[in-house]
């Protein structure tokens, strides 16, 4: 690029702009996750159920919100439900998207945890006379998520960086406060220079301490 003058110093001079966008997406992240492993564990039951009414309509969720893209699964619920005066607030809009569209991906991750009990723990709960939820709360799920621990770490990683779709909703995110950055500074290069580099300290540091706790946590529980 013979020519270019870099001018990250206007960059610079906005960055308080981008931490408050940065702390948009983890807090909206943290939200995401919890809500979604919520949904998951019920959808993970439901899948299980004995019930074939419940087993279908659990299957039937999985297979819809995996098979539609995640920035439609938003339009249509900031724009499509705002068409029938059914009006949500963009924030709500995007945690409700990514906690349906993330909840239908760790249905899958936390069923396939329960799997790997062997089933003569469940047997052994049944004969201590433990109700369906008391051997999923004191034996299952405590032994099933040392399973699913590493790929609900990625997980999140995953919900941080496709978090940035919600920036076309108006949230003011990472993503969409680089943009208005850009429309400020006419620096697009360098904006999206510091934002990219914004997602990589976030990911990488985060994806350090989880697996340092996951170290501890497991250490200490064996």
């Amino acid at each position: 690029m013979p020519g270019y003058v870099f001018q990250f110093r206007l960059v610079f001079q906005e960055f308080p702009s981008l931490l408050e966008g940065a702390w948009t997406t983890i807090h909206l992240s943290l939200l995401t996750l919890l809500g979604s492993l919520l949904l998951g564990t019920v959808g993970a039951m439901g899948r299980q159920s004995r019930f074939r009414w419940i087993r279908r309509l659990a299957t039937g969720y999985v297979e819809v919100i995996r098979n539609t893209p995640l920035l439609v699964q938003l339009f249509f619920i900031y724009f499509g439900l705002g068409q029938v005066n059914i009006d949500v607030p963009n924030y709500l809009a995007a945690l409700i998207g990514l906690v349906v569209n993330n909840g239908a991906y760790l249905t899958e991750i936390v069923r396939a945890g329960i799997e790997a009990i062997p089933k003569s723990q469940h047997d052994a709960s049944v004969s201590l006379g433990m109700s369906y939820l008391q051997r999923m709360r004191h034996v299952i799920f405590p032994q099933a998520f040392r399973v699913i621990y590493p790929p609900l770490c990625n997980q999140f990683i995953g919900i941080i960086l496709f978090s940035s779709l919600v920036s076309v909703i108006a949230v003011e995110d990472l993503a969409l406060r680089g943009k208005m950055l850009i429309s400020r500074t006419f620096r697009s290069f360098e904006t999206y220079m510091v934002v990219t580099a914004m997602y990589v300290v976030m990911t990488v540091t985060i994806s350090a301490a989880l697996k340092l706790a996951g170290r501890r946590l497991f250490r200490q529980a064996a």
